[in-house]
């Protein structure tokens, strides 16, 4: 495809918050010979950002698209092999894109962390996607490959010591990071999205709403991403508490679906789950308990205020607006830790680390969605073959994860 396509990438949303960011990574990180356009509403930011990113994007051809605008995303789609696209929410703006991708058979990664979105392109352009070939890549930043990476690695260190099916496995965080308002407004689509049709408020919380065939789903009994426990209670070694971690729900889903999609290799009697630490002070218990319950009134509350116009209103004046986020200096402080423990039908012990610097959801998220684009249009002949609406994982794997790991990020396992 790569020869016939004018672009090898183009960036889509390239002059918002997450994209001007991650155009500044390929600036840096692409090879000197790709072919890379930037695309969005307007010629004239699109040509500024062009210009601040230096002589190595100074060839980089500019694309006038709307979201909206169908004929403008179907052309777009045509011309490139790999659409990056950081325009969200997605429920609210990502499907004709998806579309577009579906129909012209053209690999595409995002950044979503709404379930919600992908159910619909699951639904409307999965067996589309899957005749043309089309990689459609959703979740691609903070969310949700460290999740998916890290249990996918974790299945292939068990079958090389043929140490037998993946079972009890649960994910640890610890971050340093800032929100944006294009976070805040993705929560928003979506509550607002249950406010019209409450039927919806099951994709987020049935843990297989994302599967690709429920009839072969596993029974392992209830999986919540609710929280509150010790952590040595997960592993021995760990200290303190642990809590419900805000993005468990959307990313259990993920790794859920790579294991469908890869024809359900983790076994049958896998069960998934993340939590986030709340440190081991004397008040750390205390600590747990206001991110648990804080996380339940939180989305409560969301879904009632978006049921009705002032609450919108509301809701308008007290979050952060879309396109904003945390400054250059607490992008650059920011760090994570995510470990993985894992135990295999054999009995034996792993434990995943991938950890890296910068603001999770941001500095790092654009190094992880500026490699997953790269690796979508220059790793064909190393990544799986599967085509359709598909996880990190399932599209990438091992390729992936041998990017990820150049560009400076911690990949491990290993066995305890």
């Amino acid at each position: 495809m790569a020869d016939t396509r004018e672009f090898d990438l183009t960036l889509f949303g390239a002059t918002g918050f997450v994209g001007k960011l991650t155009a500044e990574y390929l600036a840096g990180a692409a090879p000197e010979s790709a072919r890379i356009a930037l695309a969005g509403r307007s010629l004239d930011k699109l040509t500024k950002v062009r210009d601040e990113l230096g002589p190595a994007a100074a060839s980089w051809e500019l694309v006038v698209a709307d979201s909206t605008d169908q004929a403008a995303l179907d052309a777009l789609a045509a011309r490139t092999t790999v659409v990056v696209t950081t325009v969200g929410p997605y429920l609210r703006y990502g499907l004709p894109l998806v579309a577009a991708c579906a129909k012209a058979g053209t690999h595409y990664a995002d950044l979503t962390g709404e379930p919600l979105f992908i159910r619909d392109a699951i639904d409307q352009f999965h067996d589309q996607a899957a005749t043309t070939g089309a990689k459609i890549v959703n979740s691609c930043g903070y969310d949700s490959i460290p999740s998916d990476i890290s249990v996918y690695q974790l299945y292939k260190h068990s079958v090389a010591d043929n140490a037998g099916e993946l079972e009890e496995t649960t994910l640890v965080a610890w971050l340093k990071g800032g929100a944006s308002g294009g976070t805040i407004d993705s929560g928003r689509a979506m509550m607002e999205a249950i406010a019209e049709d409450p039927s919806k408020g099951r994709v987020l919380s049935h843990p297989y709403s994302l599967s690709p065939d429920k009839s072969m789903d596993p029974d392992v009994g209830r999986q919540s991403d609710q929280a509150l426990q010790r952590a040595s209670s997960i592993d021995p070694s760990l200290d303190g508490w642990v809590a419900t971690f805000i993005m468990g729900s959307h990313n259990t889903k993920i790794v859920r679906r790579t294991n469908g999609l890869l024809g359900w290799v983790y076994g049958k009697n896998f069960r998934y789950r993340e939590v986030m630490s709340a440190g081991k002070s004397p008040v750390a218990p205390l600590v747990a308990a206001g991110m648990a319950g804080g996380i339940v009134a939180t989305m409560a509350a969301g879904a009632v205020l978006s049921r009705v116009a002032l609450g919108r209103k509301l809701l308008d004046r007290v979050l952060p607006k879309p396109g904003t986020g945390p400054s250059e200096k607490a992008r650059t402080s920011g760090w994570f830790t995510m470990k993985t423990f894992a135990r295999t039908s054999s009995g034996a012990k792993y434990v995943a680390t991938f950890a890296g610097a910068g603001d999770p959801g941001y500095q790092a998220t654009a190094v992880m969605l500026g490699e997953a684009g790269l690796c979508l249009a220059f790793d064909g002949d190393k990544q799986p073959e599967l085509a359709g609406i598909l996880t990190p994982a399932a599209a990438m794997g091992d390729a992936l994860t041998d990017r990820l790991r150049a560009a400076g990020i911690t990949i491990e396992v290993d066995r305890t």
